[in-house]
């Protein structure tokens, strides 16, 4: 069946789909405030040279922590790392270190640089971990929408061509909420596609479904809620990669947005499986 140019921006476009959508980022903003002032966090660490590579670290309670990095969404150009603090208190509080990245945003950039640049915050967590209190070979991984398009990419990263300090096997295990790993249809909508510019070759580029699976696990999640596109996103990773994704779930009566809470929830399933992941949890 064929689709027309309303239909992708009505499948893609989660913030005219959610009506409260304002008031659920109004109150991510200010989680993430009310989060920083309580916690000890040290803010705008520099990991590059280029616009938009810094991040901000919530050090573990204890060393040897497993280490969390969140990678937020915003479709690579809208949101910051600034609205994300609110993912941290419950996973330091579970025993975890916490990095929240930002990236340089479309269309000042394009989103082959942005995932180029996580792959340079991952090498700093990894560089940096212990003297915040984590563990380097503990890295795991979480991303929400466009983050869980770079999560996928980054589980698939040759580490070693990245740097010659860098392990093999920096990361094996991320987690997807609402990913995007097909991005041929964000072209058909105008209203992402003026920002992204993407090509049918940046496509093929940047497309976890169309990559060989990892060596590495990668958890998919989607809210139920969610547009006919995002549920067969998060089907569809399972069934090109496989084994290589052991959990893929729809989690029922959640939204694009409402599926972040599930992340923070410690009665979330998208939270067990987190803390499953960083082995604060049996699995």
């Amino acid at each position: 069946m064929q689709h027309d140019t309303a239909w992708f921006e009505a499948q893609y476009d989660n913030r005219a789909r959610v009506a409260e959508a304002p008031a659920i980022l109004a109150r991510w903003a200010e989680a993430s405030a009310l989060a920083r002032s309580r916690m000890t966090c040290v803010l705008d660490q520099a990991y590059g040279d280029e616009a938009g590579e810094a991040l901000d670290v919530f050090p573990a309670r204890e060393s040897g922590a497993p280490v969390l990095v969140y990678l937020h969404g915003g479709y690579w150009r809208a949101l910051d790392k600034a609205d994300h603090s609110f993912v941290a208190p419950a996973f330091v509080q579970a025993g975890a270190m916490v990095v929240v990245p930002n990236y340089a945003l479309c269309p000042a950039v394009g989103v082959e640089q942005i995932a180029l640049q996580t792959t340079r915050a991952l090498a700093w967590a990894w560089r940096h971990a212990a003297q915040y209190g984590g563990d380097p070979s503990r890295i795991r991984l979480v991303g929400h929408s466009a983050g869980g398009q770079l999560a996928a990419m980054l589980l698939c990263c040759d580490w070693t061509k990245l740097a010659a300090d860098l392990p093999p096997r920096l990361l094996t295990a991320a987690m997807a909420l609402s990913g995007l790993f097909d991005l041929a249809p964000l072209r058909r909508a105008p209203f992402l596609q003026t920002d992204l510019a993407l090509t049918p070759a940046s496509v093929k580029r940047l497309s976890p479904a169309g990559f060989a699976p990892p060596d590495g696990r990668l958890l998919a999640f989607v809210g139920g809620d969610e547009s006919e596109e995002f549920l067969r996103q998060n089907q569809l990773i399972r069934d090109r990669w496989g084994p290589c994704v052991p959990v893929c779930e729809v989690l029922p009566g959640l939204n694009h947005f409402t599926v972040l809470h599930d992340l923070v929830d410690p009665a979330g399933t998208a939270h067990r499986h987190a803390l499953h992941l960083l082995g604060l949890m049996p699995g």
